[in-house]
């Protein structure tokens, strides 16, 4: 009884002393906003058929949707051409300064307002990537997915080389006071009503009230509560994405086995010969005379996605699995022309990833960027000390390195 009590509570304190998967939710983060940010880009000439005033879902018909499902969108405040240009360039903004790392709390927030604003415009535009891309944009609200890997976290230890208070970050308040005018602006306006008046308003309080105590050394107890809460909705977020991309796999596999072609072992064969899914006729062509290799990818696919979800147990074999899924992906993204559903199955795949492995990639990507700077002459001050730093994280010393999101204001 005793025993079972220890490991209770240590579980209990490893979960609520920090936020777990440093490495694995900045992966998810860096994975999603590359994504979304290249999708936007490539279809940067189209916006305005996909999702702007010049499409065939225009306003008053997505406003009749939303009225029923009471989805969130931006885009439905005003159906002017001004604004959706706003709303696109916010949504790529977002997505590239979340990408980077710069103040991940108040990215992540715009991030999901870009995704969801767009997606929910247009909700026969995608192709089914953009589901995934959805339901992230949303989990990454509640993750501390700048511990590592981003600009608050090299800011965080120059902080702390310097001495100075991590909390003293002018932009970030700035920041804070610009966003909070502006909901109130969409407030006043009456845009926004219920739950997602309260999801957003209910953000920037614990924002500005996790700077205010983490300014008064006299709270440090409010401090720390406050640091458990953001370690327990961290770590949860973190569950959920894991979950989510378990389900997908499971319920994908389990669907395919009920269907007749992917018992015959021939559903591989159907789209090689879809113009729509051919960008390389004649790599499908060379495919789909391979009857064997049909079947075998066919059986390899339905088998890999049933089972992927009990190997977690195992980590050797569920390390094997999730590189042939990740293959598989990249093989969609070449053969039937789904760069981005591939690109966003994969960053869901990265929460699986080795902490060992993930910290070997950062310590590579540490040393080929030192050596590029060099070669280029850029010995300017400071770069030691940053490079210092990325070698520290990707050692795995974290703990540290995390201080930012206990202490200082990144909005």
């Amino acid at each position: 009884m005793n025993r079972f009590a220890e490991r209770l509570a240590r579980g209990i304190n490893h979960v609520t002393a920090s936020g777990l998967g440093p490495y694995q939710t900045a992966v998810i983060r860096i994975g999603f906003s590359a994504t979304w940010l290249l999708f936007l880009l490539r279809e940067l000439p189209n916006r305005r058929e996909l999702y702007g005033p010049d499409g065939p879902w225009n306003w008053d018909m997505a406003q009749q949707l939303i009225a029923s499902n009471h989805a969130f969108t931006a885009l439905m405040w005003s159906d002017g051409r001004l604004w959706f240009e706003v709303v696109y360039a916010l949504a790529m903004v977002s997505s590239a300064l979340l990408l980077l790392g710069w103040h991940t709390r108040a990215m992540s927030v715009l991030f999901m307002i870009g995704v969801l604003s767009l997606q929910n415009r247009s909700i026969f535009m995608g192709d089914g990537g953009d589901n995934v891309i959805h339901l992230m944009a949303i989990y990454l609200v509640f993750t501390r997915c700048g511990q590592v890997w981003s600009l608050d976290a090299r800011r965080a230890a120059r902080a702390r080389a310097d001495r100075r208070e991590q909390g003293d970050d002018p932009v970030g308040i700035v920041l804070w006071w610009v966003l909070g005018l502006a909901l109130s602006v969409v407030t006043f306006m009456g845009e926004l009503s219920g739950g997602w008046l309260l999801l957003f308003w209910g953000l920037w309080v614990a924002h500005g009230l996790w700077w205010a105590v983490g300014r008064r050394e006299s709270l440090g107890k409010a401090r720390l509560l406050l640091d458990v809460i953001a370690s327990l909705a961290h770590n949860a977020a973190l569950l959920v994405i894991m979950v989510e991309a378990c389900l997908i796999y499971a319920t994908a596999g389990w669907y395919k086995i009920q269907g007749s072609r992917w018992q015959d072992g021939t559903a591989v064969y159907y789209p090689l010969h879809l113009d729509y899914f051919s960008p390389w006729p004649a790599l499908s062509d060379l495919l789909a005379d391979h009857g064997v290799m049909v079947m075998l990818v066919t059986y390899g696919t339905v088998a890999v996605q049933v089972a992927f979800p009990f190997t977690l147990i195992n980590r050797r074999v569920k390390n094997v699995l999730l590189a042939a899924m990740m293959c598989e992906h990249a093989v969609i993204a070449v053969v039937l022309g789904l760069p981005f559903f591939s690109l966003a199955m994969i960053a869901a795949d990265a929460v699986f990833l080795p902490t060992s492995f993930l910290r070997r990639v950062g310590g590579w990507a540490a040393h080929t960027r030192g050596r590029v700077l060099a070669r280029g002459g850029a010995g300017l001050p400071g770069q030691r000390r940053t490079e210092g730093y990325a070698e520290q994280t990707d050692e795995g010393r974290v703990q540290e390195g995390a201080e930012e999101t206990r202490v200082g204001f990144t909005p």
